[in-house]
């Protein structure tokens, strides 16, 4: 399990009228993230401005150890101690290894499903983006002049697949079909 990798969901309620605060402080924080031992990448899905106050932070390590260092350093410890006056809530995150993160909800805890199940439930998601998305983003695509190239159309199209995985289809699909899942 050490060499699947290890993501962790940061989720920070930020107080009305902080955003600017909060983002100079992860003006401050990603570069001390990004060169920590093992960091692969890491995904910041800002609030919608008037709407929403939650930030999501997914960073990614190669190892649930690298990922555990780094979230018990001194380093992000006193950057979190500093940005405490910002949230609503304290600092709420979960570490998940592979992609386990995509599986689990605020009221299952670390109850993860058997691999198998995700297998399953991935590419029952999966596939139906697969079909769906070019079909809709490729003509986009050319409507916008921007040539056709077998590379940059599939990782816009595997963006598109990704992001609708992470934050649209898999909290409502696992939501869904919970009783079969965790059984």
């Amino acid at each position: 399990m050490e060499n699947q990798g290890a993501s962790v969901v940061i989720t920070h309620h930020i107080l009305d009228g902080k955003r600017q605060e909060y983002e100079k402080w992860l003006d401050e924080i990603v570069p001390i993230t990004k060169h920590s031992e093992g960091f692969i990448d890491l995904q910041i899905v800002r609030p919608i401005p008037d709407l929403t106050f939650v930030y999501t932070v997914i960073i990614r390590f190669d190892t649930i150890s690298h990922l555990k260092n780094w979230m018990e350093s001194d380093d992000r410890k006193k950057l979190i101690e500093k940005a405490n006056p910002l949230f609503r809530k304290n600092d709420n995150y979960q570490i998940k290894s592979g992609l386990d993160f995509l599986f689990t909800t605020e009221n299952e805890g670390n109850k993860v499903p058997v691999r198998w199940k995700q297998f399953l439930v991935t590419w029952s998601a999966i596939y139906p983006l697969s079909l769906l998305i070019p079909l809709l983003v490729l003509p986009f695509l050319r409507f916008l002049k921007i040539p056709e190239n077998h590379y940059s159309d599939g990782l816009i199209n595997s963006g598109f697949i990704v992001f609708l995985m992470v934050f649209a289809v898999m909290p409502n699909y696992t939501k869904l079909i919970k009783k079969w899942l965790y059984k």
